[in-house]
């Protein structure tokens, strides 16, 4: 297959995108950076220089592949108001294309469940974003109903390994900024996934053919924060206090993201097993810190 991921040099996106690869398809990558093309070129993805904000930059591309996989965010403006311009351009590619359907995936992410606390929730649960990606669920329902693609979204947990995404925020708070915080009153548990196994997620999505379906994207992990945190002290070699904040003061520097990072959840991810027939290889956060921290270290 010819594959095209936007935000190819981005934390989700490369991991994907070089999933792609090794499974044999070609694969085209999206960066507004010329800086980082030679990134994915060393990944053998082929590099299209451009910018969400001018879809005509790489609407070539995008025309010769059949899997259209859209895991870029930018925040130099509305990131979901960009968001659905991108996802509105190529549905409308894919209707050009005719009678030969594109397969579009769209990446989301298990906060539009809000806190469930100890329930566990699946792709039929009905949804509860909090105020940071309220915008999200119309978008999803846009790739999903539309009858000029393939529509399936992606719902991954929290992803850790290599640069660490959120994780590697927390090593750098214990060994950058020596304060190591949480939001919450680290009881709540984060429902992870490791990098790789997210993206063959994404392989198997884009090869079976289906549509319209929505998948969880998750391990089986239960640590709360507090048992997280805990570990990246551990693996870093942190020494003073682990603080944990309340929502309402982490609101004051962080605005809605402090209520996203003190959610509790418990999400199912057993329909992606039965379906595209993955199954998450890595055990969790807490038992793979300390390579995740050398990992983490080596990508600053």
């Amino acid at each position: 297959m010819n594959v095209l991921v936007t935000g190819a040099t981005g934390y989700i996106g490369l991991n994907v995108a070089t999933a792609y690869r090794r499974a044999g398809h070609e694969v085209w990558g999206l960066t507004r950076s010329p800086q980082k093309a030679n990134i994915l070129a060393r990944h053998e993805i082929r590099p299209v220089t451009g910018s969400m904000q001018d879809p005509g930059s790489w609407a070539e591309a995008a025309r010769s592949c059949s899997v259209l996989i859209h895991a870029a965010v930018d925040y130099q403006e509305d990131p979901f108001k960009l968001d659905r311009r991108t996802v509105e351009f190529l549905i409308s590619l894919a209707r050009e294309a005719g009678p030969r359907p594109k397969t579009l995936i769209y990446t989301s992410g298990v906060w539009v469940y809000g806190g469930t606390g100890g329930a566990l929730v699946d792709e039929t649960t009905p949804l509860n974003p909090p105020r940071l990606v309220s915008a999200r669920p119309e978008i999803e329902r846009m790739v999903l109903q539309s009858s000029d693609v393939r529509g399936i979204v992606i719902r991954p947990g929290c992803v850790y390994g290599y640069q660490g995404g959120l994780t590697g925020m927390w090593f750098a708070g214990a060994v950058t900024e020596k304060s190591l915080k949480g939001v919450g009153d680290g009881r709540n548990r984060w429902t992870m996934i490791h990098a790789d196994d997210l993206a063959d997620a994404y392989v198997r999505a884009g090869e079976s053919g289906l549509a319209g379906e929505v998948f969880n994207v998750t391990d089986r992990s239960r640590f709360s924060v507090r048992e997280m945190l805990e570990a990246v002290a551990g693996a870093a070699g942190y020494q003073g206090d682990i603080r944990f904040v309340p929502v309402a003061e982490a609101a004051a520097k962080m605005g809605h993201f402090a209520e996203c990072l003190a959610l509790d959840q418990h999400v199912d991810s057993r329909k992606a097993v039965r379906l595209l027939g993955w199954q998450p290889r890595h055990s969790g956060f807490v038992d793979e810190v300390r390579s995740c921290f050398l990992s983490w270290q080596a990508a600053r």
